[in-house]
């Protein structure tokens, strides 16, 4: 019954957001320019909802000789099929392939709409893990109740058509694409992506510009190496899983790592000295980081998963 009135109420919202504004006043896909030939649309740094129709998360293009090449495919088949829309105002080629940075539902709802456009789906391997568990099949649950009339009984989990297991070069339509396995981190199969002749690199979730990540259940230890390796690739553009790109590279990662090493070192402290988790986060300066969007819906779980965490790697 319960999940009978939240699917009526989500749909009364989204009628009464049709009829209160028009569709352009909604949190549309719109390709800017970050590099010659390459482009990103920036979801908002807000929860997934039905108002924003889980429009949070980014998406990259790149233009090749034989179409374009998406990373990462948004969060509903609504959001990615506005995307194939727009992009068609951009260039008359098709979208060719779609690169998945990572598993998570903001990143990949919209995959069967590029699939039923024609694009071959890559992703690393470690994936699947994911893809077959009961926590996907739940989370997909969760949002057709919770993101109505966005996702729902028709949105469906889609696998790649190509898994990789390590670190990939491939030419698609004449443009190398590097794609490096930087996991586990934020998730076991994060994959970065690099446009050598673009001087581009999509970042996926390991980047969140400008404001708090979600850490979840991740190996921040493993998280903080992987920022390292990042710096180490010659671009002049970044962009994130979350927020605006960046052509301060080193700033904006520097900003995500000094985050999570904050978490492990405030909270690393509290378990080894079995101090209360409350107590804790009741004494930990926050100064640097409250100011930042999502602040204070990511910080507290951040810091009790990685108290959680830490005192595992204590034992």
């Amino acid at each position: 019954m319960q999940t009978v009135v939240r699917v009526l109420v989500a749909a009364l919202l989204a009628a009464a957001l049709a009829k209160a504004s028009p569709a352009q006043e909604r949190p549309v896909p719109v390709p800017v320019p970050v590099a010659a030939g390459a482009w990103m649309v920036q979801g908002q740094s807000a929860l997934g909802s039905a108002a924003n129709r889980n429009f949070i998360s980014n998406a990259g293009v790149v233009e090749t000789n034989d179409g374009l090449v998406v990373i990462d495919a948004l969060g509903s088949p609504t959001l990615a099929e506005e995307l194939l829309a727009a992009l068609r105002t951009l260039s008359p080629k098709p979208v060719t392939h779609v690169i998945v940075t990572h598993y998570h539902a903001d990143h990949i709802y919209g995959l069967q709409a590029f699939k039923a456009a024609g694009a071959q789906v890559i992703a690393h391997r470690a994936a699947l893990g994911y893809l077959h568990s009961d926590t996907a099949a739940r989370r997909l649950e969760a949002s057709r109740d919770e993101l109505f009339p966005w996702i729902d009984e028709k949105t469906r989990l889609v696998e790649a058509d190509r898994w990789i297991d390590g670190p990939t070069r491939l030419s698609l339509g004449g443009v190398e694409f590097v794609l490096q396995p930087v996991g586990p981190a934020h998730t076991p199969e994060d994959l970065v992506v690099h446009v050598p002749a673009r001087r581009v690199l999509f970042a996926g979730d390991l980047v969140f510009r400008g404001r708090v990540p979600f850490v979840g259940l991740a190996d921040s230890r493993q998280w903080i190496a992987s920022l390292q390796t990042l710096l180490d690739f010659a671009v002049d553009v970044v962009v994130p899983g979350h927020g605006p790109a960046s052509t301060s590279a080193r700033a904006d990662l520097e900003l995500t790592r000094d985050y999570l090493m904050h978490l492990r070192r405030t909270m690393g402290e509290a378990a080894r000295n079995m101090e209360p988790f409350e107590e804790a986060y009741a004494r930990t300066d926050w100064s640097r980081f409250e100011g930042l969007p999502l602040f204070k819906a990511a910080n507290r779980i951040n810091a009790y998963n990685t108290y959680l965490l830490m005192e595992q790697e204590s034992k």
